[in-house]
């Protein structure tokens, strides 16, 4: 559609064959420009990427590891200074979009269907066609009565998740929250919410950015035709254990999710605690936080004999939560769960 310059940014780390396949969609379909963001990757990413000679492609090689937020934080930020397109579709690099995804989008734009939408998001799949669970758009139950019923009735994540059923939905679906998958932003959506928070490093940064678009009175629609490919296999796991995202607003009743290396349990724990803040407010934060964090400190029994490691970053994770921090070095994160095992003092 002439008017309407789209760009792509990708977020990478040591992918090649993921991110390979990423592009190559991506460049096969309409877009004007395309950003990867290379988070100072060592397995060759770098190579075949500077071999690529599409002038729509860019790279953008960071010195360090950021991480996702780190890098769609950079990659937005550079996106808009050198470009400024009209809408940014941000994806992860294990994510791509349907052959006719983009097409579509644009015949959106060209129609009645987007009049409105600051932000929209796609339907987003494993690669068998099942509905990928962690890039379930959402609602904030406190800012929705019925989620908020529904949740507190017991139905957990599914009280304020989107069902299977709005994926058949014709219709563009008001939602709170969505992921930093298939996640089409325009111009106007980044004026009024910023940028990602490059300091939360990983998990969560896509549901707080999201929740402060919408806080902020943007509107982010859900249009499930517009459909993506997450390949991330790690997580595709059996009905019975679903996988959730690393900062959730409930816990899934199938068990917790255990996170491996294990100093990726603080950014999931602290940075949930951001989310639980901005959804919940300051009247309902408290006894949100009475609930949860004794939850939190149960899951040390599935670590085993790292459960004590656990609970240490997990009290580290909820007092630079409470404090606000997010610029503790991802280094000493690291460093942190590595002395604890060897049985140093943190």
């Amino acid at each position: 559609m002439t008017g309407r310059r789209l760009a792509a940014l990708v977020v990478t780390y040591n992918r090649a064959d993921q991110i390979a396949r990423t592009v190559t969609a991506l460049l096969a379909s309409d877009i004007d420009h395309l950003l990867v963001v290379d988070n100072a990757s060592d397995d060759g990413s770098t190579d075949f990427l500077t071999g690529i000679k599409d002038p729509r492609l860019n790279l953008l090689r960071l010195t360090e590891n950021r991480g996702g937020a780190g890098g769609f934080e950079a990659g937005l930020r550079h996106l808009t200074a050198r470009f400024d397109p009209d809408w940014c579709v941000v994806m992860d690099d294990d994510a791509r979009p349907a052959p006719d995804c983009i097409a579509r989008f644009r015949a959106e734009l060209s129609s009645h269907t987007a009049a409105g939408w600051e932000a929209l998001a796609a339907g987003v799949f494993y690669p068998d066609g099942a509905i990928c669970e962690m890039n379930r758009p959402s609602r904030n139950p406190f800012w929705d009565l019925r989620s908020f019923v529904r949740t507190l009735l017991g139905g957990g994540r599914a009280g304020f998740h989107l069902g299977d059923t709005a994926y058949d939905s014709s219709d563009p679906i008001l939602v709170h929250n969505a992921s930093f998958v298939g996640l089409f932003l325009s111009r106007k959506a980044i004026a009024r919410a910023g940028y990602p928070e490059g300091g939360l490093f990983i998990y969560g940064d896509d549901l707080i950015y999201t929740l402060a678009l919408t806080k902020a009175g943007g509107k982010i629609g859900f249009l499930p035709w517009l459909r993506f490919e997450h390949d991330c296999s790690t997580f595709h796991q059996k009905q019975s254990q679903p996988a959730v995202s690393g900062a959730v607003l409930a816990e899934k009743k199938a068990g917790p999710r255990l996170h491996h290396p294990l100093w990726k349990a603080y950014y999931a724990h602290r940075n949930g605690l951001f989310a639980y803040r901005l959804a919940a407010g300051s009247l309902w934060f408290w006894p949100v936080l009475l609930v949860v964090a004794p939850k939190w400190a149960l899951k040390a029994r599935a670590y085993g004999p790292d459960g004590g490691i656990f609970l240490r970053l997990l009290a580290l994770a909820l007092r630079d939560a409470l404090m606000g921090r997010r610029n503790r070095p991802h280094a000493e994160i690291v460093a942190r769960a590595a002395n604890q095992r060897r049985g140093a003092q943190p």
